[in-house]
């Protein structure tokens, strides 16, 4: 077995001491259960909460996946070793995305670094070797430390009239510094995929990046009730030819990422046990490339309440609750083949996205056309609820 398929790299840094709830699919039953890992294994707990849904509607979500009883189907190592990549056993149960129905959605341009990145994609037009130059360019015009500008601010309002005038304002510096944050659907409910599972790339592109993010789980009032790990994988060509291909360069098959579980807030893990996280990423390529970084969370422009604030509230509301991927700061630019032409994914790629305190969300990458179909949906879901009696 492969080391990212282990209890160990998957699992927090703490084990068990969390709450951890996912999902897995039981051949058994023809359908998914929602489930609690603990020390002693993997319980399914439908009984007390059908769907992941219900169990982040739940007054006490962590409560409910440490204290409520159900069937025990089998350790963490054995869904771990039932996957794609240890050559799946279809009559054996194995891990899923662990969200259901809720919307699926990002917040985009949240760190500086990543602003100055969508500002040179946007200037090359999807060309990737055109890059180096108009970086320097960009980061002469802004000059000064982004970081410390607050996003709507007099100084933010200030700067944008400045480059406004200096004819060069973008789209991306609207949403990263001004007073709207960016907040888009990633893709659709029920469709993403989890660790150990195959992520999707568009076959048609040649500029494109991972992107580690913290993802808030939210409920449908507005609370946020956990987090966990996402990929929010980015085509920079597609979206860098014009921002009204977003949706084509976000949503294709696989190509959300969200895992391994959900860690619910407790005494253990909170809202701010996140603002203060570090992500990071490891990218292992089969011919030999590899490539790290990290993103830290202190550094992010809009804090995440606020992020959640724009996405939830009167003007918009998710009766099934959502989550939101909550952006990243890193942009991998070093080059991998020719010159000047940067970062960009080959199928085989080996994408681990880390956190100490959520553990490991580990995918292979493959173009989205080959990734397994995305066909069980939420009217799927529904029939075999109810074909359980658990609707």
């Amino acid at each position: 077995m492969r080391e990212w398929l282990t209890e160990t790299s998957t699992l927090p840094k703490d084990g068990t001491a969390g709450a951890l709830a996912g999902r897995v699919w039981r051949p058994d039953l023809q359908g998914p259960s929602v489930v609690a890992v603990r020390v002693d294994g993997v319980h399914d707990i439908s009984r007390h909460a059908a769907t992941m849904r219900d169990l982040c509607g739940a007054p006490d979500p962590a409560k409910i996946v440490r204290e409520a009883k159900g069937e025990r189907i089998g350790t963490l190592a054995e869904l771990l070793a039932n996957t794609p990549e240890a050559g799946r056993n279809a009559e054996r149960p194995w891990l899923l995305a662990p969200i259901d129905l809720q919307a699926i959605k990002a917040a985009g341009v949240t760190f500086a670094r990543s602003m100055v990145e969508r500002v040179i994609e946007e200037q090359a037009k999807g060309a990737p070797e055109k890059a180096d130059a108009i970086r320097a360019q960009v980061q002469k015009q802004l000059g000064g430390d982004l970081r410390k500008l607050k996003p709507g601010s007099p100084q933010a309002l200030e700067l944008k009239k400045t480059l406004i005038a200096a004819g060069a304002w973008s789209q991306y510096l609207e949403v990263g510094i001004g007073e709207d944050a960016e907040i888009f659907t990633k893709a659709q409910p029920m469709s993403a995929v989890g660790h150990g599972m195959e992520a999707g790339l568009h076959p048609r592109s040649t500029w494109n990046n991972p992107e580690p993010e913290v993802v808030l789980v939210i409920s449908s009032t507005g609370k946020i009730v956990g987090a966990t790990l996402g990929n929010d994988v980015n085509l920079r060509d597609f979206e860098g030819r014009s921002a009204l291909l977003l949706s084509k360069a976000k949503d294709n098959n696989a190509s959300a990422s969200v895992g391994p579980f959900v860690r619910f807030f407790d005494g253990t893990f909170s809202l701010d046990t996140v603002r203060g996280m570090e992500v990071h990423l490891e990218v292992q390529g089969p011919e030999g490339f590899q490539l790290s970084g990290k993103s830290s969370m202190s550094e992010i422009a809009r804090d995440p309440a606020d992020l959640v604030g724009e996405l939830i509230g009167k003007t918009h509301q998710y009766a099934d609750g959502a989550v939101l991927y909550l952006g990243t700061m890193f942009a991998p630019t070093e080059d991998r083949g020719a010159p000047g032409m940067g970062f960009t994914h080959k199928e085989g790629d080996v994408v681990t996205i880390r956190a100490l305190e959520l553990g490991a969300l580990t995918n292979r990458m493959v173009h989205a056309d080959k990734a397994r179909p995305w066909t069980f949906g939420t009217g799927d879901l529904m029939r075999n609820l109810a074909k359980r009696d658990l609707i």
